[in-house]
């Protein structure tokens, strides 16, 4: 094996490496070009055009490949923490009234700004349940309002 093959076979173990890692589609198509680059450099072509060749085979394949697999591949959406909140009890601790631009919520033992989904005041102690989640701010309703909803 020639150094120019050791040096193909070090640039294709890393770019599968890279993408076993990432499992983005960040180095797939160098895998294969560095393999037709390793396949010129057994038949003894120079260098420059070994890297050449692998470069526009690369270049071309992710060119024709890459928005199709993306159109293809699952889309994965995390949910965040506040998702997470979506559908759980709060406690109203400062009453919520919109005019008065007031109102609070504990959720875990967490203080939230609160606002009403429908407007309504709702006063403290109340429990509710919570429908959005908007920055620090919860959107909720009143439990036995969501309940008769229902």
């Amino acid at each position: 094996m020639t150094g120019t093959m050791i040096l193909w076979l070090i640039i294709l173990v890393a770019s599968i490496l890279i993408e076993a890692a990432t499992l983005q589609l960040v180095s797939i198509w160098f895998v294969i070009g560095s393999i037709i680059a390793m396949i010129l450099a057994k038949l003894g072509v120079p260098l420059g055009i070994q890297a050449l060749v692998c470069l526009l085979v690369s270049g071309i394949l992710m060119a024709f490949t890459r928005p199709l697999l993306k159109k293809i591949m699952p889309k994965r959406i995390a949910r965040t923490n506040a998702d997470g909140s979506i559908g759980r009890t709060a406690v109203i601790i400062e009453k919520v009234d919109a005019s008065a631009a007031t109102g609070r919520a504990r959720l875990d033992g967490v203080d939230w700004q609160a606002v009403s989904e429908d407007g309504s005041v709702i006063e403290e102690g109340i429990s509710v349940t919570v429908t959005a989640v908007n920055s620090t701010k919860l959107t909720v309703v009143p439990e036995k309002i969501l309940t008769a909803k229902e």
